[in-house]
């Protein structure tokens, strides 16, 4: 894919990221009187004391952290924050119109679940995009660069902070469920961005190890790497396998591994994310 249309389809993605973030708030969050965090949760504070519509004070803000991060963080950073900054109060603006005083569902918890659902779910279409969604992404990044002070460490505070000034004039069930709402579009956000993504780390030590490397090569079409290595008790040399393949290649792996060598000596591990040839990036035959 050439750098136009990856830009193209990044851009689309993230416009659909949004559209699903607006229809959580519009939908879910805002109806059922929900707490949440980040710049949504400051534009319901708003709401409440001043009676201004939640899609132009989350326009105002986020241009407002588009500016500061475009000097604090430079022209690249801006470009990619650009599209969901503009994109997300677009959606909200519209949604208030067509949807009105529409509600759903009054189950509070059906709310929250599904609102969080919808967060989690956007927040991962444009975090893999490589973009930001601008807004309270902001604030913890300049804590980072002046202060030193971890984005983790920053997003916290701040999100905090803004569910306290909710919970000031919310009922205590609605603070209640708008925790749970956190907590579901967090693990939503979590498990979103690793799937694809997962892999398994094979390491084998067998007495034939060539005969393994080119049953692996041959039949699973996967590139391996031999660590030397020596058996700990009767410290024979020996070179340890080691590949990575995909969540439904682990069994034909085990049984092409025992099938030459019954007594092999197979350790599997879980890692989250792969870059190189044969995964993210295509192969390429010698």
């Amino acid at each position: 894919m050439n750098k136009t249309a990856e830009f193209i389809k990044g851009i689309i993605t993230v416009i659909f990221g949004m559209l699903i973030y607006a229809i959580g708030v519009c939908v879910f969050i805002v109806p059922s009187g929900l707490i949440t965090g980040g710049t949504t949760g400051i534009a319901l504070i708003v709401n409440h004391f001043l009676g201004i519509s939640i899609s132009p004070i989350i326009l105002i803000f986020n241009i407002a952290m588009f500016v500061v991060g475009y000097f604090a963080f430079g022209k690249k950073f801006a470009l990619n924050t650009l599209t969901a900054t503009l994109a997300y109060p677009l959606w909200v603006g519209l949604l208030e119109r067509i949807i009105g005083d529409f509600v759903l569902t009054d189950d509070i918890l059906i709310c929250a679940l599904f609102g969080g659902l919808c967060i989690g779910l956007s927040l991962a279409f444009v975090l893999r995009t490589g973009a930001s969604t601008g807004g309270m992404d902001i604030p913890p990044l300049l804590l980072q660069k002046f202060a030193g002070i971890p984005v983790s460490v920053g997003l916290y505070i701040f999100d905090f902070a803004i569910l306290i000034g909710q919970m000031l004039y919310s009922e205590s069930r609605a603070s209640l469920y708008g925790i749970l709402l956190v907590i579901v579009y967090t693990l939503t956000l979590d498990k979103m961005l690793a799937l694809g993504e997962s892999r398994s780390q094979v390491q084998i030590v067998s007495e034939h190890p060539d005969a393994i490397r080119e049953g692996i090569i041959r039949e699973l079409d996967r590139g391996v790497t031999l660590l030397h290595g020596r058996t700990g008790y009767l410290g024979i040399e020996t070179d340890v396998i080691q590949c990575v393949i995909s969540p439904r290649e682990m069994r034909h792996m085990e049984k092409l591994v025992h099938g030459i060598d019954p007594s092999a000596f197979i350790i599997l591990s879980k890692v989250s994310s792969v870059k190189g040839r044969g995964f993210s990036e295509a192969k390429k035959y010698l």
